[in-house]
């Protein structure tokens, strides 16, 4: 396969279209179209579908896109390594994690990473949404509980569990009663289905507000206001320092933070830099470590 016509490929599948790529790159947009369609001849496969002014990847060539995409990028910074004769992590690293994760620690730790490495550009945007790192550039997403990707790679870097606290004044409701809840978001949920000390048991509740943020929630809890289901890390030490108490653990699967990237044989060295620097800020994954960086 010609690496040349491959780079003009990923170049046009990129900028979605012939025109843009040409000013893009300050290339002739014949040679661009030439070569592509060479690339196609070469493997006798349609990679865009072309309409009009408009261009569109097939399924073959947007399998194509994600992969060469990938390996021309790790083929570029392989080739600056070398040439600075550094295996220093430069250029710039996209990485989406979600809106809780990013309130407790992302500041922190990328203020942090970017000491460590200032020759990385580190972009870091919040959104809770399944990304497609491939269309949307992402090196790296964090995911609360991802669903299955056969075509990325993931590791588990922090654990947390929801537990249902309230404020000391607050009894916990007797059998046949409801207690006064805040919830994240809307919903028809009565009651928490929650474990103490292995027994199973139920604790109704009427919502007395519903709001957008995990972060919000526990703020109306510690005024006191009603009972609320809350990641442990977020209200461990309120509970150690007796602000709030715990009513047991939810009857949930743990959450898991994972870190997902599109190819463990080609992964770049920002991409694991950033793995190893999570790992050394959170060497147990427990959610006390993440607790850590919540201002007391």
């Amino acid at each position: 396969m010609d690496l040349l016509a491959l780079a003009d490929f990923t170049l046009v599948a990129k900028h979605s279209g012939f025109g843009r790529a040409s000013r893009a790159a300050g290339r002739p947009k014949a040679t661009l179209s030439r070569r592509v369609t060479e690339l196609e001849e070469a493997l006798n496969l349609r990679l865009f579908e072309r309409g009009g002014r408009m261009i569109k990847l097939t399924d073959e060539g947007r399998r194509l896109f994600e992969r060469a995409h990938a390996l021309l990028s790790e083929l570029d910074d392989t080739a600056k390594m070398i040439a600075s004769g550094s295996e220093t992590p430069r250029g710039r690293l996209r990485i989406s994690a979600p809106l809780l994760f990013s309130q407790i620690a992302m500041g922190k730790l990328a203020a942090e990473f970017a000491l460590k490495y200032p020759e990385v550009q580190l972009e870091v945007t919040t959104d809770d949404r399944e990304v497609d790192m491939i269309e949307e550039g992402y090196d790296l997403v964090i995911r609360v509980n991802p669903k299955v990707d056969a075509g990325l790679i993931g590791r588990v870097f922090l654990r947390d569990r929801l537990v249902v606290v309230a404020p000391p004044q607050l009894d916990r409701p007797a059998d046949g009663q409801s207690v006064r809840a805040v919830l994240r978001g809307s919903g028809d949920e009565k009651r928490w289905t929650v474990g103490s000390g292995g027994a199973q048991s139920h604790i109704a509740f009427d919502p007395v507000l519903r709001l957008s943020s995990t972060m919000m929630v526990r703020d109306a809890v510690m005024t006191g206001v009603g009972a609320a289901a809350l990641p442990y890390s977020l209200v461990c030490r309120d509970l150690a320092a007796k602000r709030l108490v715990s009513w047991g653990d939810v009857d949930l699967p743990p959450t898991a933070l994972w870190t997902l990237y599109p190819s463990r044989r080609l992964l770049s060295v920002r991409v694991s830099s950033f793995l190893d620097f999570l790992r050394q800020t959170f060497p147990k994954g427990t959610p006390e470590e993440l607790a850590a960086f919540i201002p007391i």
